[in-house]
Order: structure tokens, then sequence, then C-alpha cells
């Protein structure tokens, strides 16, 4: 009896052994397509990656053409197309109320910045969002006691300036038939002093001072080339 008892051990050992070889072929074998799955998709994000900024250096490549042609001096970022107007260009000392030279500017600059980039489709059809967005500096209003209100009152006037320059870029003569595309990409933003512009390690406050229109190209999703959702 003992001796078939021992080979009844031998054959569940034998059993036991042959299921765990089974499983960790199994594994190994979802590791290894799971790890190709991933690497195929990275490498087409690493590329998707190079072609966003290849649509941001075609936008600002093609606003600064338009801006030069038409003589204006504009400040675009060469990599993002983001355009920064400085404040005393549009408004007055802690104003949202548009300067007449603050008009005439976006009367001569907004057609240009629109018509640019809805003149080609496909380079359209590449923007998630224009993005118009206010940015004040660090100052301290006068009667402002704590760093919360500050950051609330420049909240609200940069946020007032950057629906001021949407609204009245409404008003510009740029091609009509681009307002719809425009309404639904536009996003209005108010940065308080969050975004400071910095020389030298230290915040320039009339740099700092500004509105930006930026553009936002369409994300690439790594769970959709994976099929993880559709």
């Amino acid at each position: 009896m003992a001796i078939i008892y021992r080979q009844q051990n031998k054959e569940d050992d034998t059993s036991g052994n042959i299921f765990w070889v089974t499983m960790a072929d199994l594994l190994l074998g979802l590791a290894v397509i799971f790890i190709t799955l991933f690497v195929l998709a990275m490498t087409g994000f690493s590329q998707k990656t190079v072609q966003q900024q290849q649509v941001q250096m075609n936008v600002s490549e093609k606003i600064s053409e338009g801006m030069k042609n038409s003589d204006i001096d504009a400040d675009i970022d060469k990599m993002t197309g983001d355009l920064k107007i400085s404040d005393g260009e549009l408004f007055a000392l802690n104003s949202s109320e548009l300067t007449p030279e603050g008009k005439k500017l976006l009367d001569k600059l907004a057609p240009i910045y629109i018509n640019t980039i809805f003149a080609d489709k496909e380079l359209a059809g590449q923007i998630d969002n224009i993005i118009i967005q206010g940015h004040t500096d660090s100052q301290t209003f006068a009667g402002v006691n704590s760093k919360e209100e500050q950051f609330m009152r420049n909240m609200d006037l940069s946020l007032r300036r950057a629906n001021a320059v949407a609204e009245y870029i409404f008003r510009t003569k740029y091609d009509k038939k681009y307002a719809d595309d425009f309404r639904k990409k536009l996003v209005v933003e108010g940065k308080s002093f969050n975004e400071p512009v910095l020389v030298n390690g230290k915040e320039d406050f009339a740099r700092s001072r500004r509105v930006e229109l930026k553009i936002k190209v369409k994300n690439w999703d790594v769970s959709k080339a994976l099929g993880l959702r559709k």
C-alpha cells in the first residue's frame, strides 16, 4: 500500500507541475503580446507628437508670413504659434475696455489670424481649440491685503480682458464663412498671475501683462491605439 501511495503522490506532483508550466507559458505569451502592442503604440505616439508639433509650426509660419505682409509687428512663438499682445497695446492700466489703438490693432491682426487658420481645411481639422488667454502681473492692487484676494482680482481682470478681445474679434472683418468654426473652437481663459514672463529668473511685469492667442492641436489617444476603447 505504501508503494501505491507514493506512486499516486508522484502522479499528483506531475499533474501540478504541468499546470503551472502551462500557466507560466500562457502568462509569458500574454506579456509578450502586451509589450509588443505597447511598443507599437508608443512608437505611433512619438510620431503623432512630432506631427502635432509640425502642425503648430506650420500655423506659426503662415501667421507670421501674413503679419509680415501686412506690416504688423507681432510676437509669435515659432514653435507653438502662440501670439502675444502686450496689455499696453490693447488696454489702459487696470482696465478691460479696449482702447481705440487696441481696436485698430485687432482690426488688422484678427482677420489674418483667423483666415490663415481656417483657409487650410486640413490644418483647421487638426486644431481642437483656439484659446484667448488673459494674463496679469503679480503686483498688488491698492487696498488688497491677502494673496488670495490679489489672485482673484487679477483673475477677474485677466478674464475680462480675454473676453473683451474675443468679443471684438467677432466684429472684425475676417471671412465670416469661418464664423461657426471659429465659435466652436474658441475658448476664453483668465490666468491671473499664474504664468509670469521671467527674465533672468525675475518677473518682467510689463511683459507678464498680456493677452495670448493660442492653438491647441488634437491629442492622440494611446488607449484607442491599444484598442482599450473606441
